[in-house]
Order: structure tokens, then C-alpha cells, then sequence
């Protein structure tokens, strides 16, 4: 067990910079890919049944990024410490984080799902559906909390095991449920007549699914770090606490994603459904063209935090920049696809000219200022890593929601559906020159290496 331990501290801290993230990157990047493929499957699949079907899909992302946000505090809070213990050399901290933050997750779940019975219909119109999408939301997010306390402690399994450097056994729960939700798909919307309750069981199902082999990682002795009640006993309000003040970062930028997805659906409704599903197919299509940059960044993390706590100072800033330059060349290349052909993509997944019409420009415009986003993310995940809470809170605060939800709001009442195809662009672009003085100021802080 010692030799195991530091054979994977060594590797952390050793493995060429560069071999180490690409290595750590590639079961993320098939991860996110496989995830996002399933993500645009149901879409295209819940979109032969309607317009406002496809709609429907849109409103209850809003929700699920909540769903989102618990799992990736909890999992991103407790990985970065876990992983800064690991790096020096502290295995009993590092498996009281993981045990604290997965139970704690599954538990804030279990929470979801009970408020989200209780006030169900009052959810719905809140998350900005019209009366026509209003009876296929319902349907679909009645699965979606049931399987809430799975899909928190499934992401906040996942996030632990890219945190010790293990995302390959990540990436097995998670192809697992995305290549069954795949599957389950077409069977029971199609095969079995369930319409969209079969879209919202199918994802149900994967989830349970994702969520018993992921935690068969931790008690099965593969993982440096585990996973038990015995832990629990050891653990202090205060690390909760601590895991919770790192990871709310996360918290944060999915939360004001769920509130940005709930004001997009508000502003668009008064023109339509269609403008409703345009607007939810493009954030689909841009999501999945940059999860292969993101995947490289959530190789980065494991690497920056390891590397923090081991006073690896050389390989942090070594690890930061070749992050930024690879993210930004792969999203080059898939930006230049997505502003050649945005009309034929929205159409893959809604055969409806508004739809189309609204989509095209939409994705168009997005995708060119996509490109100034990988930066932005890079930074974003060197400070939550690091533990530095109030950057990592600042940054995420800045591009998910107090850029974005000022240029919706005033661009949607002086351009109309204009000015709501060109809000997330304009957020996007003000993002980039206000992250350039925390890098500066991180590295400039930054201490001498241990060795």
C-alpha cells in the first residue's frame, strides 16, 4: 500500500508536465464527449415530438444545474483538498474529505428532491415555461428528481477521482450510464410509447447506473483515498465547512447558470416556443464543441492541485500555460466548424425554420466568442485548485452571472430577440481582459519551490 502511494505521488510530481495532463485529460475529454453526445442524442430524440417538447428539454436544464451545482461543490471542494493532502503525503485527511463530501452530497440531494415535490408546479412556471411546454416539463423532471441524490453524489464521485489523478476510472461510470441513456432512449420514448416520460426515465435509470460503479471505485480498494462512515466519525463541522468554501466556486457558476438558463427561457418567451428551443439546442451544440477543451482543464486541475501541495511551484506555471494554449487551439478549430455551418447543425436537432432561423445566428455568434473563453476557464480552475476561494468565487461570479445577466437583460429590452441571441457573445468577450490581472497576480504571489 506504501509502494502503491508513492508510485502515485511520484507520478504526480515527476511525469513531464505536459505527458501528465494530456494523459489525465484523454479519459475526461471521452468522457465529456460521450456525455455531450448523449446530451445532443436526447435532444434530437425529445425533438420528434414537438417543438414545445423540444422546449421542455430547455426549461428543465435550468433545474438540473442546480442538481449540478451541488454535485460539483461537494466533488470539486473535497477533491482539491483531498488532493493537496495527497500531496503531502496525508491519506487520512484526504479519505476524511472524500467520505465527508460524498455523504454530504448525496444528503443535499435527497434535499432536492423532497423541495422539488413539494413546490413542483410553482418550479416549473419559475424556470420560464409556457403553458404549451408546461405538461412535457413536468413529465420529464419528475424523473430527473427522483434521481437527484445520484446525480449529486455521481458528479461528486467523478470529481474525486480526477482529483487523485484516477479520471480513467471516472470515465467507466460515466460512459457506462451515457451509452445506456443512449440506448434507453429510442426504446422507451419510441418502442414502449412513453413519449418524454421515457427521455426523463432513461436518464433516471443511467444515473443510478453511473452512480453504483463510480462508488464501487472508492470500496473496492482502486482508489488512494476512501470512502466510509468511519471517516464521517473523524470528520469537524469546520471541514465541511472548508470543503464547502472550496468548492462554492462551482456552486456559484452552475447556479448562475441555472438562473441564466431561467431568464434566457423568460426573455424568449414572448417569442415562442421555437425561440425557446433554438436558444437551448445552440448552448447544447457550444457546450459540446468545447468539452474537449474542458476536458483538457479538468486534467489541469488534479495536476495544479497535486502539485500545490507539494510545492511544486515550476510545474504549476509550467501546467497553467500549456492548459491555456491546447484548450485554445482545440476550440479553434471547432469554433471555425460552428460558424461555417450553424444552420445545418440547429437542424439536426429541430426540423423547424423559426427554429433554424433563430439558432443559425445565435450559434454563430457564439461560437466566434467562444474563443476567447479557454483562458478565462484555465484561470478559473488554477484558482479553485489552489484553494484560492475568493479569486476562484470572483471569476466565476463574473463570467456565469454578472456579465451575462446585465447584457441579457438590457440587450433583450433595447434589441429584442437580437439582443438575446447577442447577450452570452458580448458576456463572453467582457470575460477575458478582467481575468488577465488575477493571473498576473497569482504567479507574482506565488512562492519558491520546496525543491
Amino acid at each position: 500500500m506504501k509502494q502503491k502511494s508513492i508510485s502515485q505521488f511520484d507520478k504526480m510530481t515527476k511525469t513531464p508536465i505536459w505527458r501528465l495532463i494530456l494523459t489525465l485529460s484523454v479519459p475526461a475529454i471521452i468522457s465529456m464527449l460521450v456525455t455531450n453526445v448523449y446530451n445532443l442524442v436526447d435532444t434530437a430524440f425529445v425533438g420528434r415530438l414537438g417543438t414545445s417538447a423540444s422546449g421542455a428539454v430547455g426549461i428543465v436544464f435550468g433545474f438540473m444545474s442546480i442538481i449540478q451545482a451541488i454535485g460539483f461543490m461537494f466533488g470539486q471542494g473535497a477533491g482539491s483538498i483531498m488532493s493537496r493532502a495527497l500531496g503531502e503525503k496525508d491519506k487520512n485527511a484526504a479519505s476524511v474529505n472524500a467520505s465527508l463530501g460524498f455523504f454530504a452530497s448525496f444528503c443535499f440531494g435527497l434535499m432536492v428532491t423532497l423541495f422539488g415535490f413539494l413546490f413542483l408546479d410553482g418550479i416549473i412556471r419559475f424556470l420560464g415555461s409556457t403553458p404549451t411546454i408546461f405538461p412535457f416539463a413536468k413529465t420529464y423532471i419528475t424523473y430527473i428528481l427522483i434521481s437527484a441524490p445520484f446525480m449529486t453524489a455521481s458528479l461528486t464521485l467523478n470529481n474525486l477521482l480526477r482529483y487523485e489523478g484516477k479520471a480513467a476510472l471516472g470515465m467507466i461510470g460515466l460512459m457506462a450510464g451515457a451509452v445506456l441513456n443512449m440506448a434507453g432512449d429510442p426504446v422507451l420514448m419510441f418502442s414502449l410509447n412513453m413519449g418524454i416520460a421515457g427521455a426523463g426515465l432513461s436518464t433516471a435509470l443511467s444515473q443510478v447506473v453511473s452512480f453504483c460503479i463510480l462508488l464501487a471505485m472508492f470500496l473496492t480498494g482502486k482508489t488512494e483515498s476512501r470512502i466510509s462512515f468511519r471517516h464521517i466519525a473523524k470528520a469537524r463541522p469546520e471541514i465541511l465547512l472548508n470543503i464547502m468554501g472550496t468548492g462554492f466556486p462551482s456552486m456559484l457558476r452552475q447556479g448562475l447558470n441555472s438562473l441564466t438558463t431561467v431568464l434566457l427561457n423568460m426573455q424568449c418567451a414572448p417569442y415562442g416556443d421555437e425561440a425557446i428551443a433554438a436558444m437551448s439546442i445552440v448552448s447544447r451544440i457550444v457546450f459540446f464543441a468545447f468539452s474537449v477543451a474542458l476536458g483538457v482543464g479538468q486534467g489541469f486541475q488534479p495536476v495544479a492541485a497535486f502539485n500545490y501541495g507539494a510545492r511544486e511551484y515550476g510545474r504549476l506555471k509550467k501546467g497553467f500555460a500549456f492548459t491555456a494554449l491546447v484548450s485554445e487551439a482545440i476550440v479553434a478549430v471547432a469554433c471555425v466548424f460552428l460558424a461555417l455551418f450553424p444552420s445545418e447543425l440547429v437542424a439536426m436537432f429541430r426540423d423547424d425554420p423559426d427554429v433554424i432561423r433563430i439558432g443559425a445566428r445565435a450559434l454563430r455568434l457564439q461560437a466566434l466568442a467562444t474563443l476567447s473563453l479557454p483562458p478565462c476557464m484555465a484561470t478559473e480552475m488554477l484558482f479553485q485548485s489552489t484553494g484560492k476561494k475568493l479569486g476562484a468565487t470572483l471569476l466565476s461570479a463574473m463570467r456565469s452571472g454578472l456579465l451575462f445577466v446585465p447584457s441579457l437583460l438590457l440587450l433583450a429590452h433595447f434589441r429584442g430577440l437580437s439582443g438575446i441571441q447577442e447577450a452570452q457573445p458580448l458576456a463572453l468577450l467582457l470575460s477575458f481582459p478582467l481575468t488577465i490581472p488575477f493571473v498576473l497576480w497569482f504567479f507574482r504571489t506565488l512562492g519558491k519551490d520546496k525543491t
